[in-house]
């Protein structure tokens, strides 16, 4: 029966060419991933069905999202491609797993003074001891399934594990979010044949180039940094050829030392205050995280790094009149680079206003010559991937904010996630931070080295306002 449900879904796939935009095929080799943790309350022993997930997934995508089926290619016109062909479709990789543990096990839990238990989902815990070293990543270049599931059980346990890999190229943060969301209206109305999402995606990236054929560009002072820093170096790219030399790119291995740090709502709150009671708590986070950071790195190398980088990126749907239901890559990076020395002798306020004078000064002009760095000037897109890490000459903190996403809402018909995690995720460096709504706090998951975080754990600072959590 589920095998003639999914292959009705299957046959409305239509043959098509997707085009992709630019900022889609400058994300080519990463991908996008999440752990979304349910708790079965009711003792239903349907509880996140296997067979409702895939049949939820396999319309959302026939119905909304056939480019999830696609494989990348470039165009007649030399433009990055992803290619929907109903004879040679890249099927998802569904799979569900089971552990002989109860998820309890890979659990830290804390009490805090209000009375709540909160609970953490411990990921290298769980693949030291659940028997699963690894969970599949999604990849085109060695043509596995772009679209990768595995729904995880335990022993003894009202907890499920929904794990979700796609790749960047499709997806950035804010359009996986709907996508999640979208697949479990879809998978809550299968007994509707015609239910019609709410807030169904736009696909079609022309929105996007005709919205930015109307902007005219500015150069973000972050683009002159990495375009000096690299005078020198710098490899000029033919435009014509971009498409072709980002789409062959190599995946992005994710990055296995993460670290999770938990900031009640009273602690972010007493952070803000010491820090600027005018800024924003990004801002005041982002400051005391660079400042600890770099410390941290000059104990690590006994050496003091030339620059520091702040890295935020954002969403331009919010900055633009591009709809907010747009499905592909519209999020930015906007850098902060601090000479170091500065960092170091400057207060908490002083850096989260430096911080603030590059970071929120975004707009669509900064938006559209990053486009335009892509397409005529790559080698400073490498200058900067090159630059954006932890090392003797470079202190880095990328900071991604996901609590304004709409991640607690993804509900397949079973109730909401009880916690949110990660997979390992990319780059050294880099940071998200995440809502908790156990005790209405954030998370903040961190990609560094573990002998480095050994030094942030003699941070007086950090630990003012931190919990470690692993």
């Amino acid at each position: 029966m589920l095998a003639a449900t999914l292959n009705t879904h299957l046959s409305s796939i239509k043959a098509q060419d997707i085009e992709l935009g630019t900022i889609d095929i400058a994300t080519f080799g990463a991908n996008v991933d999440g752990m979304i943790i349910y708790k079965n309350t009711t003792g239903d022993a349907e509880f996140m069905s296997i067979n409702c997930i895939i049949n939820g997934l396999y319309k959302v995508i026939a119905d909304y999202y056939p480019i999830v089926m696609g494989r990348p290619s470039i165009g007649k016109n030399g433009k990055g491609v992803i290619v929907v062909d109903p004879d040679n479709l890249c099927m998802p990789d569904i799979a569900e797993l089971s552990v002989e543990l109860p998820a309890e096990h890979f659990f830290e839990t804390r009490n805090y003074k209000n009375g709540d238990m909160v609970k953490f989902f411990n990921l290298r815990k769980f693949f030291r001891e659940s028997g699963i070293s690894a969970l599949p990543e999604a990849t085109f270049s060695r043509d596995h399934s772009a679209a990768i599931v595995r729904l995880i059980r335990f022993k003894d346990s009202p907890y499920v594990v929904l794990y979700v890999s796609l790749p960047h190229v499709i997806f950035d943060g804010t359009a996986i979010a709907a996508f999640l969301n979208n697949w479990a209206e879809c998978t809550r109305n299968l007994d509707n044949p015609d239910h019609k999402l709410k807030y169904p995606p736009v696909n079609d990236c022309k929105v996007v180039r005709d919205y930015f054929d109307t902007v005219t560009a500015i150069e973000p002072p972050h683009t002159k940094h990495f375009k000096d820093l690299g005078a020198k170096s710098l490899v000029k790219v033919p435009s014509s050829v971009i498409a072709a030399l980002l789409l062959a790119a190599p995946d992005i291995p994710a990055f296995e030392e993460q670290h999770l740090l938990h900031f009640t709502a009273e602690k972010l709150e007493q952070l803000r205050q010491d820090v600027d009671k005018a800024q924003t708590t990004n801002l005041a986070l982002a400051a005391v995280l660079t400042k600890t950071i770099l410390q941290a790195n000059i104990q690590m190398f006994n050496s003091m790094p030339t620059w520091s980088y702040v890295m935020f990126p954002y969403d331009c749907r919010h900055r633009t009149e591009v709809p907010m239901t747009y499905s592909g890559n519209l999020s930015f990076s906007a850098v902060a680079p601090l000479e170091s020395q500065t960092v170091l002798d400057g207060s908490y306020k002083e850096i989260a206003q430096a911080i603030k004078e590059h970071c929120s000064k975004v707009s669509s002009e900064y938006a559209k010559s990053l486009i335009y760095t892509v397409e005529n000037e790559i080698g400073i897109l490498f200058q900067a991937g090159i630059s954006l890490c932890n090392s003797p000459d470079t202190s880095y903190v990328g900071l991604t904010n996901l609590c304004y996403m709409s991640l607690y809402s993804i509900d397949f018909g079973y109730g909401g996630p009880e916690i949110l995690s990660n997979g390992y995720f990319i780059h050294e460096g880099m940071q998200r931070i995440y809502s908790n709504k156990q005790d209405g706090s954030i998370d903040l998951f961190m990609n560094v080295k573990d002998n480095l975080f050994e030094c942030l754990k003699k941070s007086d600072k950090l630990l003012k306002y931190a919990d470690i959590i692993f």
